[in-house]
């Protein structure tokens, strides 16, 4: 008998920034908070039961996430976060760095019953770095790696993939109205491709931005080189009109 919970969808988007005591007040965000109703409303037509937050404290957030281990979920889970970033971490509304690491932990099989063995999927916006990337090819045979981006995925839950906007280490775009990564993104939530399998739909956003996108203005041709990890053991169409790869009921 198939799953009749229906799926759950978080979004978490970081828009306006709050100076705090010391700390210097990151720039706002507006083009995230315009994007953000558009991706809801995507998620919202492939079946998903939505919920949408707006700038909040990393205890916030922490707290969202392990509302979701005590959720019923169906047959998927997807998390949309956008906010500043840097390597292994996302800012939270007062410039604070929630760790990935604790958020990937939350909905761990030993954490969260109720998504053991269900696939996850996290799209996150938020630079990794600041290098710009200006589209030219490197050769590098040697030499220390700048940033260490690789043990954040060490926690990521079993079944799970993530799709950062950009490679470790560079700066992610975002102007007034959009990002460069959700833009990829909603044309294939929003067209025939959503029915895409998950591989080939992340590859075809990288491809969408690393082709046809470059920045404008200060940084005007630059690129961004959005990257996923995985270790799914399913190759699912998590946005197909028909859920994932089960069907759940449609309900309200």
């Amino acid at each position: 008998m198939s799953n009749q919970r229906k799926n759950r969808a978080l979004i978490i988007v970081n828009y306006e920034f709050y100076q705090t005591k010391s700390d210097e007040k990151l720039p706002s965000r507006p083009g995230a908070k315009k994007e953000a109703n558009r991706l809801f409303k995507a998620l919202s037509k492939c079946n998903y039961a939505v919920k949408l937050y707006y700038d909040l404290t990393a205890k916030e957030i922490e707290e969202l996430y392990e509302e979701e281990c005590h959720a019923d979920h169906g047959d998927c889970f997807v998390s949309i976060i956008s906010s500043h970033g840097q390597e292994g971490s996302v800012f939270d509304c007062e410039g604070q760095p929630v760790q990935l690491t604790q958020i990937f932990k939350a909905l761990s099989p030993k954490r969260c019953h109720k998504l053991t063995g269900k696939p996850k999927i996290f799209f996150i916006q938020a630079c990794r770095g600041e290098d710009i990337d200006h589209g030219i090819f490197l050769q590098t045979d040697s030499g220390e790696p700048q940033v260490d981006c690789f043990s954040h995925y060490l926690s990521i839950p079993e079944n799970t993939a993530v799709m950062f906007s950009c490679s470790p280490g560079y700066a992610s775009f975002i102007n007034q109205w959009e990002s460069m990564f959700f833009k990829a993104l909603l044309e294939l939530l929003e067209g025939e491709e959503r029915h895409l399998k998950i591989a080939r739909l992340m590859t075809r956003i990288i491809w969408k931005v690393a082709f046809h996108c470059e920045a404008r203005g200060t940084y005007a041709g630059s690129k961004e080189m959005p990257c996923f990890v995985t270790n799914m053991v399913e190759d699912i169409c998590p946005f197909s009109s028909s859920g994932s790869h089960r069907t759940p009921e449609r309900t309200e």
